[in-house]
């Protein structure tokens, strides 16, 4: 006889999702006995719920399908709540089961005992209890067709103990996923009507806009304007981007909003596809919060829940572009520097050795800005960032990726402060064997928080803002953490060894980490 936690697996089984990021706990037993029980899910163990969930946002993102977790009562999903937000800000299609206490357990009031509802409803767009095990695989489908609308959402499922081990009956079928609304005429005709009307204007692209089918119609448009008419920017922190050879080239919206407002002013008109009007991460006295201005006109031609890929597409017809539009066909890399680790020096390398149909997962927040205009004519990959800034995504995002993809390598490209919020998705990529190639961007402090510190004014930091910052008392130990977790590492202090190193990684499989000191 199937019980609910089977039933359950069935379902996720039958729907394509086939592979599960979990971290449970006693009232996930059921489950976890079911994934031995059930034929076809992968179970991944991560040490930590936030790699767990980071993981399922990166599997998402490239998989194009749910990220599916495993996750223990209120508090285990609590520890996974920063990277949910980081998903949710991506729009990654990911759902979470939650195991809960069984129900006549509760009124005991055990100590982990928690209101997992309110937890989940920042995070989630669906939140759901099951109430038997009958109602656990109709559930989870209905759960499973909320994620998977496009461009994604993220689904709870909470499931008590007693439910899982209660009598269910076959799995349930996954209802058919709704395509995303399509744009109106007269938002396509405004958008026309802008960007033919001699004006300078940029298309500000996001979400589904930056991915192939879009950007062969965003290369079309650029096609079909007069030069300098069309302005091609994208977010400061894309969810996943398609670059390289062979696609448009694309100006990154800078982070910090003086710099952001000022490459956004010389355009009279922004035309907004698959983004919303940009905005500064912060406030800043003195500094506006829309980087667009009142005196600018903003035209939106799709929002991220609507179908920006076909709205691009009827743009590029009504502007009669080309069928075709070849754009950044050329290979271009940086030769390789020599000399100390830099930004500058550090962006060169990895962008010359970048492999072809890579995964690059960009964590190294102040460390290799220039990477991002370096690595626009080099061989062809996704680029993922962390569009919610919840820090620490970067080693579980890039892990999940690397079980999406097994057949591409992705880099991780990974800041250290940060890295030591999810420092524990090295054991998982060990464990998996993924092939993974991190590059710890060492420069041992917190240096966002330096740069934000002088902005306020302060020439010359105290002791106390010193130890907010530093990472030196004691130092870490990247190349030994790392051993320890079962990914092989290396340290490396030029640019030469930085070269020799990823090109050695690169030839190998499996996970390795380089430590680069800044």
């Amino acid at each position: 006889m199937t019980n609910g936690a089977e039933s359950l697996i069935q379902t996720a089984v039958a729907a394509g999702l086939n592979v599960c990021f979990a971290n449970p706990g006693t009232t996930e037993m059921p489950m976890v006995r079911a994934l031995d029980d059930v034929p076809g899910m992968r179970a991944v163990l991560c040490l930590f719920e936030g790699v767990a969930t980071g993981a399922a946002d990166g599997y998402a993102r490239m998989a194009e399908k749910p990220g599916l977790t495993l996750l223990h009562l209120g508090p285990g999903f609590a520890n996974g709540i920063a990277y949910l937000h980081d998903a949710r800000r991506a729009r990654s299609p990911i759902v979470n089961l939650i195991g809960d206490h069984a129900t006549w357990h509760l009124d005991a009031d055990p100590p982990l005992n928690s209101d997992i509802e309110s937890l989940a409803r920042p995070v989630s767009a669906w939140i759901r209890k099951s109430l038997s095990g009958e109602d656990m695989a109709g559930d989870l489908a209905e759960a499973i067709a909320l994620a998977s609308i496009k461009p994604g959402n993220i689904a709870t499922l909470i499931v008590p103990h007693d439910c899982q081990l209660e009598a269910a009956g076959n799995p349930a079928q996954v209802r058919a996923v709704a395509h995303p609304p399509h744009v109106g005429e007269d938002a396509i005709k405004r958008a026309v009507e802008t960007l033919r009307s001699g004006e300078p204007a940029a298309l500000f692209l996001g979400a589904y806009a930056l991915r192939e089918r879009a950007l062969r119609a965003v290369a079309r448009i650029a096609a079909a304007t007069a030069p300098g008419s069309c302005k091609l920017m994208c977010e400061s922190f894309p969810a996943r981007w398609e670059r390289g050879v062979g696609t448009p080239i694309i100006e990154r919206l800078p982070y910090f909003p003086e710099p952001a407002i000022a490459a956004l002013s010389p355009y009279k008109s922004i035309v907004l596809a698959g983004a919303r009007s940009p905005v500064s991460f912060f406030g800043y006295p003195g500094v506006p919060s829309y980087f667009i201005s009142p005196q600018q006109t903003t035209v939106t031609l799709a929002t991220a829940d609507e179908d920006v890929e076909a709205a691009l597409e009827a743009l590029a017809d009504a502007l009669q572009a080309p069928v075709y539009a070849e754009t950044n066909s050329n290979l271009q890399t940086p030769p390789l520097p020599t000399g100390k680790l830099t930004p500058e020096t550090m962006s060169a390398v990895v962008a010359a050795l970048l492999p072809d149909n890579a995964i690059v997962m960009d964590e190294s927040n102040t460390s290799m800005g220039p990477f991002c205009v370096m690595s626009q004519s080099a061989h062809r990959h996704s680029y993922l960032t962390q569009p919610g800034g919840a820090i620490g995504l970067g080693l579980p995002c890039a892990t999940g990726a690397a079980v999406a993809c097994p057949d591409r390598t992705v880099i991780n490209l990974q800041a250290d402060g940060s890295g030591m919020y999810t420092v524990q998705a090295l054991w998982t990529q060990a464990r998996e064997q993924l092939n993974v190639k991190t590059i710890i961007c060492n420069n041992a402090s917190y240096r966002i928080l330096g740069i934000e510190l002088m902005r306020t004014g302060v020439k010359e930091f105290g002791k106390q803002a010193q130890s907010m910052i530093g990472l030196t008392s004691p130092p870490i130990d990247w190349t030994g953490l790392s051993k320890s977790l079962g990914v092989p590492a290396v340290r490396v202090e030029t640019a030469e060894e930085l070269a020799r190193e990823l090109a050695r990684a690169l030839a190998e499989a499996g996970p390795q980490l380089i430590e680069a000191v800044l």
